[in-house]
């Protein structure tokens, strides 16, 4: 559509880079935060202490990169849907802000040069990789066949955890793998209530997702899940040898997971939101018990 569609009378339309900047959502770190602080969780972990520098910044630059392409592909993948509901209508792509073909190109070169950085790294993570760019470029389309797109975010948003291992010791012990499994919980339940949000469009336009499959058990499995994720950072920590600065981390995660059941109690949209957006503490709290337990020894 044209560009010009977008100026209103005295107001000079916006450049267009800004359109770009808002499909790749760099205007909303939540995203990369959310997958951010397990990939630090996992860094440090690994190294036993502040991983080495170099590849701290490639999964960090990493993080930006594939999330920001992963909104991309998701938008691409949603234009369809994007238009008719009510939190995503505005979007670069619904609106015509941004064709169809650009959001390609750019998903293109946001994963080169991601996989330019990873490429620096050993082999192992080479090749874990080509793993991670499958799981971000089809995860958009899960949300048309199956009610489970929360749980494969998990399993896309996550794989930095095997990748942080293999980067730094060569190979994914038991521990990596519990801790991807735990992401998984947690992603699932976080973008569950992201999911809450848009419950009421995605049914009228043939949409799915888990907030969809839990109907009016939604709070309870939420609960289930919430619960099995730090069941499973506990034993983490057990595995890990992580002492009383890494409990007082889960401590304060368990309580900050209390208060987003209190605000999203009823249901509504925005409670909801704000539930999910709450899991940014979440991931934070943790991480510092981490790093804390690690430098305190």
């Amino acid at each position: 559509m044209a560009y010009e569609r977008f100026e209103t009378p005295g107001q000079a339309a916006p450049p267009r880079w800004r359109h770009y900047w808002k499909l790749m959502r760099a205007d909303r770190p939540i995203g990369t935060l959310l997958l951010l602080w397990p990939t630090w969780w996992a860094l440090w972990l690994a190294a036993g202490g502040l991983p080495p520098l170099w590849t701290l910044f490639v999964f960090t630059a990493g993080v930006w990169l594939t999330r920001s392409a992963g909104c991309v592909i998701n938008d691409y993948a949603d234009r369809w849907l994007d238009p008719h509901v009510k939190r995503t209508k505005d979007r670069p792509l619904a609106s015509g802000a941004v064709s169809g073909r650009a959001a390609l190109v750019l998903f293109a070169v946001l994963m080169l040069v991601a996989f330019a950085l990873v490429l620096t790294l050993n082999a192992l993570t080479i090749g874990l990789s080509f793993i991670g760019v499958f799981l971000a470029a089809s995860y958009p389309y899960l949300k048309r066949y199956t009610h489970l797109p929360q749980v494969y975010l998990g399993m896309a948003f996550g794989w930095g955890i095997p990748m942080a291992f293999a980067a730094v010791q060569g190979e994914i012990p038991v521990i990596g793998w519990l801790l991807y499994g735990a992401n998984i919980l947690w992603s699932t339940a976080y973008d569950t209530w992201y999911a809450m949000v848009d419950r009421d469009d995605d049914l009228k336009m043939g949409s799915h997702s888990t907030a969809i499959l839990f109907g009016d058990l939604d709070l309870v499995i939420q609960g289930i899940l919430y619960a099995l994720f730090l069941g499973a950072m506990a034993l983490v920590g057990v595995r890990a040898g992580l002492g009383v600065a890494y409990w007082a981390g889960v401590a304060v995660a368990a309580g900050l997971i209390a208060y987003e059941f209190w605000i999203a109690r009823k249901r509504e949209r925005e409670p909801c939101f704000k539930a999910f957006l709450h899991n940014n503490w979440v991931g934070a709290a943790l991480f510092a018990g981490i790093a804390a337990a690690l430098a305190l020894g």
